[in-house]
């Protein structure tokens, strides 16, 4: 057990988020997402964490990872289908946890273009989540320091 990290990320999921680099994805998805086809397709890691609905590993995420803020949009979400401008409920927690990281909000995706989206992901965290469209993709940004090192 480690301080001051999630306890639902797994080290699976912990591993991969830290080798991700700049500019890399990851995409957090619901139960129903097809994420074994869509890794499998685009090369992408599969982390399974059943025990938590997308929600909930968007804010653990948002805890470690900075979204990129050299691109207009970082964030992604699934449009529902036939309704592209309805917002399913977790759809608008991924809001909330977005502006509470303050971080940029997500714009949305038409389903297959979120699909070929996330083929080409680093990683896919398949959640629990079992409501309809809990899936968002995140672009990583840059952890820097631009100060002096430690011992100047």
């Amino acid at each position: 057990m480690l301080k001051n990290i999630p306890p639902l990320l797994t080290p699976d999921a912990l591993h991969a988020l830290a080798s991700m680099g700049h500019g890399d994805e990851v995409a957090i998805v619901d139960a129903n997402f097809p994420a074994a086809r869509v890794a499998q397709g685009g090369g992408a890691r599969l982390v399974q964490l059943a025990g938590a609905t997308a929600p909930q590993v968007l804010k653990a995420v948002l805890q470690l990872l900075p979204l990129d803020d050299f691109v207009p949009d970082a964030a992604w979400t699934m449009q529902v289908v036939g309704n592209a401008t309805a917002v399913p409920e977790p759809v608008a927690e991924f809001a909330a946890a977005l502006q509470q990281a303050s971080e940029k909000p997500a714009v949305t995706l038409e389903r297959f273009d979120f699909y070929q989206r996330a083929e080409a992901a680093f990683v896919i965290l398949r959640t629990g989540e079992q409501r309809k469209y809990g899936n968002i993709l995140l672009r990583k940004g840059v952890i820097a320091s631009d100060g002096p090192s430690a011992g100047e």
